[in-house]
């Protein structure tokens, strides 16, 4: 077994870096996820400046920008993802902006250095009828008051898994916002549900008559199979697995898988694509873009713009199909 320590790990013996980290999740309340990246980013830097057998404390005053821009070239020729190197570059000149302002340094040499242009990849999306099909053929039909105890757990699971699928359509919630939820966080008395973004930041969601009923026979089923006596906490998970603690991103992803099947629907779609096919279809009917921005949680108007282009290939489409002299 490998008993180095990790990149991640050296780097925080620094303190100044250490520093730097407790003000991404103190100050910035910027996600655990956030906050081990950074330091992997950092760790890989200081390798690249300092070499990998030099120990903290770092010398970070001594970096130049002729050495910031030679580390982005360095990731560039080993094909590094763009979206990965705009990553390291953004980690790298958030951590020198705190650099600036605890005194530390005086100029921030990643200040003026430009990323690779990102591949603005259209997201796989099912159709409006894909969808339809795919909630259709795993609603599960039948009394659920009438369900024998012995089939409890199975008729749960197919009760969650629906409630997943309409509850990831009717939000466009990432699938990470989807698993971190409590029973708590669904107002069902109005329609919404608090979902804690990226960043940390919250935001309500308006949630479908579909998803409310489905989300509502799901927990009606789950207060007999977790707890004869007593219906959910507020504090419990929404998304349960048979086990009773919360369903993970990758058994989301494995339901999915599932549900395709058995809607017979072909293609390789993660739980994401009901994200994109929910803003598609909503740009499609005529929703504001703006607005479609704040249901997806989107810092930014530009990342929103990419469903743009698929509905001007959807009205492409119908253009050439309908128009007489197209």
């Amino acid at each position: 077994m490998d008993t180095r320590p990790t990149t991640a790990e050296i780097i925080a013996e620094d303190q100044v870096a250490k520093k730097f980290l407790n003000y991404l999740e103190n100050e910035r309340n910027d996600s655990t996820h956030t906050s081990v990246a950074y330091s992997r980013d950092l760790g890989q830097f200081a390798s690249f400046v300092f070499g990998e057998n030099c120990a903290p404390p770092y010398d970070w005053i001594s970096v130049t920008r002729e050495t910031a821009r030679a580390f982005l070239v360095e990731l560039s020729q080993s094909e590094a993802e763009p979206a990965t190197v705009r990553r390291k570059l953004s980690a790298l000149r958030t951590f020198y902006r705190y650099l600036i302002r605890e005194g530390f340094v005086i100029e921030n040499p990643f200040a003026e250095l430009r990323g690779p242009k990102m591949k603005r990849n259209i997201p796989g999306i099912l159709s409006e009828q894909e969808v339809e099909q795919l909630l259709n053929a795993n609603t599960p039909s039948g009394d659920d008051s009438a369900v024998e105890d012995e089939d409890l757990m199975k008729h749960y699971a197919a009760l969650r898994d629906c409630a997943i699928l309409e509850f990831l359509y009717s939000t466009g919630a990432r699938v990470g916002e989807a698993a971190a939820l409590h029973v708590s966080d669904i107002d069902f008395a109005h329609g919404f549900v608090r979902v804690l973004g990226k960043g940390r930041k919250e935001r309500l969601c308006p949630l479908g008559r579909p998803a409310l009923n489905a989300l509502n026979r799901m927990l009606s089923v789950s207060s007999r199979v977790f707890s004869e006596k007593e219906t959910p906490s507020p504090e419990s998970p929404l998304f349960r697995n048979t086990r009773g603690g919360r369903l993970t991103t990758r058994s989301m992803e494995r339901i999915m898988k599932t549900c395709l099947t058995q809607g017979g629907i072909p293609g390789n779609f993660t739980p994401h694509a009901l994200r994109h096919s929910f803003a598609t279809h909503m740009l499609n009917a005529g929703a504001d873009l703006r607005a479609v921005q704040e249901l997806l949680g989107h810092a930014s108007l530009s990342t929103t713009q990419i469903y743009t282009r698929v509905s001007v290939d959807h009205l492409r489409r119908v253009y050439h199909t309908s128009h007489p002299r197209a």
